[in-house]
């Protein structure tokens, strides 16, 4: 298990380069992944640890190239929107989101994610698409609630890996 640190990002990411005003789904290199069968990793700190322990074979990465957004709407008394303005996030909201990141993964007793990477994964054994994977890793957890959900997925993803 690890970030592979060492690592090089997908190929296909290395057509590409500087800093897109896109945001992270919509960068050409994660849609030309996606149509390959990879997805990319869920954001949510619940599972902000797949792609350590997800299969080394079916997780890849590319360079975080994306610019995320911050937008500010403005409403008058009727609700109705008046004004809409959009700029990038700066970085130390940038860096806050990270943090957070990093606190789950500390209380995970995990090392914090290499910066810059927008992770990507293949679904594993019999499931189509990484959500029906989640799906099933949900549904393990409910009925053996005395297992960390890590230990879990660690565990379940390894037997699904095999041969």
């Amino acid at each position: 298990m690890s970030w592979d640190e060492d690592g090089t990002p997908h190929p296909l990411a290395l057509r590409r380069t500087g800093r897109s005003e896109l945001e992270p789904d919509r960068l050409p290199e994660m849609r030309e992944l996606e149509v390959l069968g990879w997805e990319p990793a869920p954001e949510d700190l619940r599972w902000v640890f797949l792609p350590y322990v997800w299969p080394p074979a079916d997780r890849t990465w590319i360079p975080d190239r994306s610019t995320h957004w911050a937008v500010d709407t403005s409403l008058d008394g009727h609700g109705h929107i008046t004004g809409v303005e959009c700029a990038p996030l700066p970085e130390p909201d940038l860096r806050d989101l990270d943090r957070e990141a990093d606190e789950a993964l500390d209380a995970l007793g995990l090392p914090p994610r290499p910066r810059g990477r927008l992770w990507l994964l293949r679904p594993v054994g019999p499931f189509t698409t990484v959500g029906a994977l989640l799906e099933h890793l949900d549904a393990l957890a409910a009925a053996a609630p005395a297992e960390t959900l890590i230990t879990l997925t660690r565990t379940t993803l390894a037997e699904l890996a095999e041969p």
